[in-house]
């Protein structure tokens, strides 16, 4: 039996979760999520405030899929609730961001500001010139969004210029020692 599949998700108050036609819905304070699932042998029961995903045979696929499932639907009730957050520090000579409307404009090194388009249901903001939080229900798409506005200028080795997440150990390189002895 799968470690992570067998585990039971608690179901705070105002989260309900609804299963048809293959397709889960969670709806809680912040908004609503919906997750398809893709393998007719997995299903959810849902008994008060307990939801536990099951399946139907021993198949390596369906294993896997139990698993799978169980942890994006956790990570579903889990964002309905309290938004997923990622930090993001950019560190440079001169770099610096701010949010202007729907845009998140930075200048990180280029002859020009680079502007990067916040999609819907995502919330970006700054606090601070040199900080970035990307915030959101869907855990997904909250670490898609870093990732794409880390990809703008990735960490230089040597000086650890660039864009990094906050919890990221940045592996610094030594500088050349040319002609010492």
């Amino acid at each position: 039996m799968s470690r992570i599949g067998r585990k039971h998700i608690d179901l705070p108050a105002g989260v309900t979760v609804n299963f048809e036609n293959g397709v889960v819905t969670v709806k809680g304070k912040l908004g609503e999520l919906k997750q398809e699932i893709k393998s007719p042998d997995i299903s959810i029961k849902v008994d008060g405030t307990v939801l536990t995903v099951e399946r139907a045979n021993e198949l390596k696929q369906t294993r896997a899929y139990h698993g799978l499932y169980r942890q994006l639907i956790a990570n579903m009730v889990a964002g309905v609730t309290t938004p997923f957050t990622k930090t993001l520090i950019v560190a440079g000579v001169g770099y610096k961001c701010a949010v202007n409307g729907g845009k998140l404009v930075m200048n990180i090194g280029y002859s020009k500001p680079v502007e990067y388009v916040v999609p819907e249901g995502i919330t970006v903001t700054c606090p601070d010139p040199l900080t970035i939080v990307v915030s959101g229900m869907s855990k997904e798409h909250v670490g898609e969004v870093a990732a794409q506005i880390k990809s703008k200028r990735p960490v230089e080795p040597y000086h650890g210029y660039g864009l990094h997440y906050s919890n990221e150990v940045v592996l610094r390189k030594e500088a050349k020692t040319a002609g010492k002895k």
